[in-house]
C-alpha cells in the first residue's frame, strides 16, 4: 500500500490510494504526480472542494464511482457531461453539476488530519481558492 501526502492550504493530510477498488484511476493519476492545482468550493454538491481540470483526459472511465463521497474521500470525475474534476468531500456531498447528478471514481482516502478537514473546507468557502498538492512518499 502506498502512502500519499496531500498539502491543502495550510494543512497536511496523510492519504492512501484505493488501488484495489480503482486501479486504473490510481495508475493514471500516478503518472501526473506530483499533482498540483487549486481547490475551490463546490457550487452544487454541498460540503466539498473541487479542482476544475477542463478537458484534461486521464484516459479512464468509471470504476468505484459514487455520487456520495464521505468526508475525506477524493473522487475523480473523468469528464463527459461536465469538465474533468477532482473533488474532496469535507462534509455531506451529493456530487452534481448544473447538468445534474454526476459520479466520480473514489480513488484516494485521507487517513490522518481529518480533524482539520472541515476547517480546510470552510477556509476555501470563506477565503477562496487554496493551493493543493498530492505527493507519493
Amino acid at each position: 500500500m502506498s502512502k500519499l501526502i496531500v498539502r491543502a492550504g495550510e494543512f497536511t493530510f496523510d492519504a492512501r490510494f484505493e488501488e484495489q477498488l480503482a486501479p486504473k484511476t490510481v495508475a493514471a493519476f500516478r503518472k501526473a504526480m506530483p499533482f498540483e492545482s487549486q481547490a475551490i468550493h463546490v457550487r452544487w454538491s454541498g460540503e466539498g472542494v473541487w479542482m476544475p481540470l477542463g478537458d484534461l483526459d486521464f484516459g479512464v472511465s468509471y470504476e468505484n464511482h459514487t455520487s456520495y463521497p464521505a468526508p475525506g474521500q477524493i473522487i475523480l470525475y473523468p469528464g463527459g457531461i461536465s469538465e474533468t474534476e477532482i473533488l474532496l468531500a469535507y462534509g455531506g456531498v451529493h456530487f452534481a453539476s448544473k447538468m445534474g447528478q454526476l459520479a466520480g471514481n473514489h480513488f484516494i482516502t485521507l487517513t490522518s488530519g481529518l480533524e482539520n478537514l472541515t476547517t480546510f473546507g470552510k477556509t476555501v468557502l470563506w477565503k477562496g481558492a487554496q493551493q493543493i498538492r498530492f505527493e507519493e512518499i
